[in-house]
């Protein structure tokens, strides 16, 4: 699938884009991984960055778990065309205090990005999936 671009802003010195696509094809210098706290990329975005990405991102992984619900850590992308992978450990829908958690992997995911230098980062909507944070919500919370 073709990725489409939604809406663009500039904010202070960066262009902000709301594309839909498949995160693994985006040519960016980091993406952000939905990540579990053991990061273990089994299924949903996690699991098709390993698929895509090669087994390498799991050894890693593997190596820097476990993660903290919102912290986040750093592998490389192995055949992916970006440089890094930022797996970002977002909250469950319902265990408590979940906007603050969601931010919490956010900014985390942003310091990652910073320490690396990268200039350009994809981001998903984080926890919006198996994890049952609402959309409109969640993705408030990421881009807020």
């Amino acid at each position: 699938m073709a990725a489409t671009t939604l809406a663009t802003r500039t904010v202070a010195r960066f262009t902000v884009s709301a594309v839909h696509g498949d995160l693994t094809e985006q040519q960016v210098d980091a993406i952000v991984n939905a990540a579990n706290g053991a990061l273990a990329h089994g299924g949903g975005l996690a699991g098709a960055i390993v698929r895509r990405g090669g087994w390498i991102i799991q050894e890693e992984s593997d190596r820097l778990a476990p993660v903290p619900v919102g912290g986040a850590a750093t592998t490389g992308a192995g055949a992916l065309p970006c440089r890094w992978v930022i797996h970002a450990v977002g909250p469950m829908w319902g265990e408590g205090d979940e906007e603050l958690k969601l931010r919490s992997a956010m900014r985390s995911s942003l310091e990652e990005a910073t320490r690396l230098a990268a200039a350009s980062l994809g981001v998903p909507a984080i926890s919006t999936g198996i994890f049952g944070y609402p959309k409109p919500a969640g993705t408030m919370a990421i881009v807020d």
